[in-house]
């Protein structure tokens, strides 16, 4: 197959890579394997003009596309669709929608399980028509990513110390939104500290992310919690995979659910796949199954078509 690699350097672990010397190392475990290959070292800012001339070349099978989720959320964006197939270098904090495909967390080892890949098809999601394929969320999680982008931090150790510290300030004075969510035919409406939309179920047990890629599902998770021990209670929770262990989230699953705000809505944001974004005051979000093929771990493939 004919790789374009498109690697962020200014994104997480990429940041303190010798990249001289992994790009060789890419080129001779790709090539070894019977691909061809080209790289393109761009900056952080310079990532969707990349991914955009990678996404373009018909010449191009696969777009390896090397950074954070926000990267890869965007490489999806611009591969869902297309014949063509994404494949993961995970370099962010968290890597969640390469850990649902079970791609190897280190660079090297992601490398060389994708040299023997075979492609899947998975489900992207999509909110007023823009994909993401991890999750949009409004409340706690849009008002922690808000308080840690005020925050300087030059390592995944610090970005990591100030999600802890974002999250504490939340807790300290939650976010209370009055929404209404209509699933399916049913709709409720309800004053909620936090809603996620997930492509794909969670699973239990782990960070989260979809243990099933190609479930055909959106979850859907309300949580009411606003004591201050009910918050903490509730990311301990979803820090170690427990959400059916939490009295205070509601779990649905749809292929379509609509969002409507009716508290202020220009003091809210919404985070899709890590990046913040507008909250409209009116959210349609659906699923679309099998609209991205990726390059998984030839075991993870295998896997799948058992």
């Amino acid at each position: 197959m004919k790789f374009a690699a498109v690697l962020n350097r200014d994104g997480g672990t990429l940041r303190t890579t010798d990249l001289a010397a992994f790009s060789d190392r890419m080129r001779q475990t790709l090539e070894a394997a019977g691909h061809s290959l080209s790289i393109d070292l761009v900056a952080g800012k310079d990532v969707v003009e990349g991914l955009d001339s990678a996404a373009s070349r018909s010449t191009v099978d696969v777009v390896l596309a090397g950074g954070g989720d926000g990267t890869i959320s965007a490489a999806a964006a611009r591969l869902m669709g297309t014949n063509k197939a994404l494949a993961i270098l995970p370099a962010g904090t968290m890597n969640l929608f390469a850990r649902g495909l079970g791609i190897p967390q280190s660079l090297d080892a992601a490398l060389k399980s994708l040299a023997d890949g075979e492609v899947i098809a998975v489900d992207m999601a999509i909110a007023n028509g823009r994909p993401f394929i991890h999750q949009f969320s409004i409340g706690m999680h849009a008002k922690m990513v808000q308080l840690r982008q005020g925050m300087e931090f030059g390592s995944r150790l610090g970005k990591i110390g100030a999600s802890a510290k974002a999250a504490w300030a939340t807790i300290k004075n939650p976010p209370a939104m009055n929404v209404t969510l209509g699933i399916g035919e049913a709709e409720m409406t309800a004053r909620i500290s936090g809603i996620g939309v997930t492509n794909n179920l969670f699973g239990e047990g782990h960070l989260p992310y979809a243990d099933n890629p190609s479930g055909g599902v959106l979850g859907i998770y309300v949580t009411v919690a606003q004591q201050r021990a009910e918050l903490v209670k509730f990311l301990f929770n979803v820090a170690r995979g427990k959400w059916r262990d939490n009295e205070h989230v509601e779990i649905h699953q749809s292929d379509r659910t609509v969002l409507k705000i009716h508290s202020g809505s220009r003091r809210f944001r919404a985070v899709m796949d890590g990046e913040l974004v507008r909250l409209e005051r009116e959210t349609t979000i659906e699923i679309r199954p099998g609209a991205l093929n990726v390059l998984v771990p030839a075991s993870i493939a295998a896997a799948k078509a058992a």
